[in-house]
């Protein structure tokens, strides 16, 4: 028990809400200026799939700088290396909101990227710092409803920044609000990483590592649905402004109202994993939030067939999506982070890693899908829907197995 911060310990020093503010400047800028994506692509003169792909930079930015993010946390501590990956993000934000063409914004926001993972890594890391067991679960909902804090609030503040300044004031606002949670971070915020508990970087033993969690089959299931699910999360930001903007004809504003609603839903579900994390079998709720995935994959595969775009059937559709993918990732992550006892900044880099790769091939796919109709996004997400359903069935565990292991834990 030396080696862990205890859940109480980190909670009189206020670790969980700067984690809070943390976490979700991973996502913000990944959200925010999606509003202007149709102005990005008069004002640069680019074709739509080269703004979308500014998106897939940025994770493809996040993917790579991932795992050695979370060795240098292990290395140096976690204060300073969040404090070194909020400086890049605040530099790459102003940089993007003086981008004069479209390659050197597809260049700095792969180096956005590579800032903003540090948040979501360290705060992982942080969290597995001092707390184990369905608690670290449960707090992976909550850092989790902070992550999905940005598409509820990212896409509509966008929006109305978009219809005030240009998409330009967005990367502005992203840095002045990254600057602020740099300052907390700054007068707040304890290394949680003693160092006795630091990890000197030894590439032999950082190999072995990374072998080791690859090969544990639970391991990477969980990776994989983390994946599977971010992936429907990330790709419907990404689409969603061409469906209701250019194909339905709505403002930059009222497509901003619209994500509010849907990323409230997503809100809702991480909120749902941090509650009943703590009460409610695994399988049982790994099931419920895939059957809800599941649900709005078939309502936009169907009716997109039928009757074309359409606001109602992409809304639905959309918000049973994002509703079950709420609940799946931080639920994934969580367990995934709790099969090891120490190195989470290597480990949630590594999964960090793993699911960002794979969200950016999906990425990718979702740029050059046909917008015509939402049928395409849903053949795509019924697809991730057949990977994500049989890795839950081989690697859940049972109401019984979950029972002897949190007796085990609490022993």
């Amino acid at each position: 028990m030396t080696a862990l911060a205890s859940d109480a310990g980190c909670a009189k020093r206020g670790i969980v809400p700067i984690l809070l503010c943390v976490v979700p400047f991973s996502q913000i800028p990944l959200d925010a200026y999606t509003p202007g994506l149709p102005q990005m692509v008069v004002d640069l003169a680019a074709d739509p799939a080269s703004m979308q792909n500014t998106v897939t930079a940025y994770m493809l930015g996040m993917s790579l700088a991932l795992v050695p993010v979370g060795i240098a946390s292990d290395t140096l501590g976690r204060r300073n290396v969040l404090l070194a990956g909020l400086s890049v993000l605040i530099a790459m934000s102003i940089a993007c909101a003086l981008a004069t063409s479209a390659s050197l914004l597809l260049a700095l926001r792969f180096l956005q990227g590579i800032g903003g993972c540090t948040c979501l890594v360290v705060a992982y890391a942080v969290a597995a710092d001092c707390f184990r067991g369905r608690e670290l679960t449960a707090i992976s909902g909550l850092l989790g409803a902070a992550w999905g804090l940005a598409p509820v609030l990212a896409p509509a503040a966008g929006g109305f920044i978009v219809e005030l300044t240009s998409w330009r004031g967005v990367f502005v606002i992203i840095a002045i609000a990254a600057a602020i949670v740099a300052a907390i971070v700054v007068l707040l915020l304890p290394e949680t990483l003693s160092a006795e508990r630091r990890a000197p970087f030894d590439p032999r033993r950082t190999a072995g590592i990374l072998r080791d969690a690859i090969v544990r089959p639970r391991f990477l299931a969980f990776v994989l649905v983390f994946a599977a699910a971010a992936s429907a999360q990330l790709a419907f930001g990404v689409v969603a402004p061409f469906f209701y903007q250019t194909g339905l004809g709505y403002s930059a504003a009222i497509y901003g109202l619209v994500a509010l609603g849907l990323g409230a839903v997503n809100l809702a579900g991480e909120l749902g994993c941090a509650h009943f994390a703590r009460v409610m079998p695994a399988r049982l709720l790994g099931f419920g939030a895939f059957a809800l995935f599941l649900a709005g994959s078939a309502v936009l595969t169907v009716t997109g067939m039928a009757v074309g775009l359409d606001f109602a059937s992409i809304t639905i559709g959309g918000a049973l999506v994002l509703g079950g993918c709420g609940v799946l990732c931080p639920m994934m992550y969580g367990m995934a982070l709790g099969l090891f006892e120490r190195d989470h900044g290597l480990i949630g880099g590594l999964i960090s890693a793993l699911c960002y790769l794979a969200v950016s091939g999906a990425m990718a796919i979702a740029a050059v899908l046909p917008e015509a109709t939402q049928a395409p996004i849903g053949w795509l997400y019924l697809g991730l829907c057949a990977v994500a359903g049989t890795l839950l069935a081989i690697s859940l565990p049972s109401a019984h197995h979950a029972t002897q292991s949190q007796e085990g834990t609490q022993s």
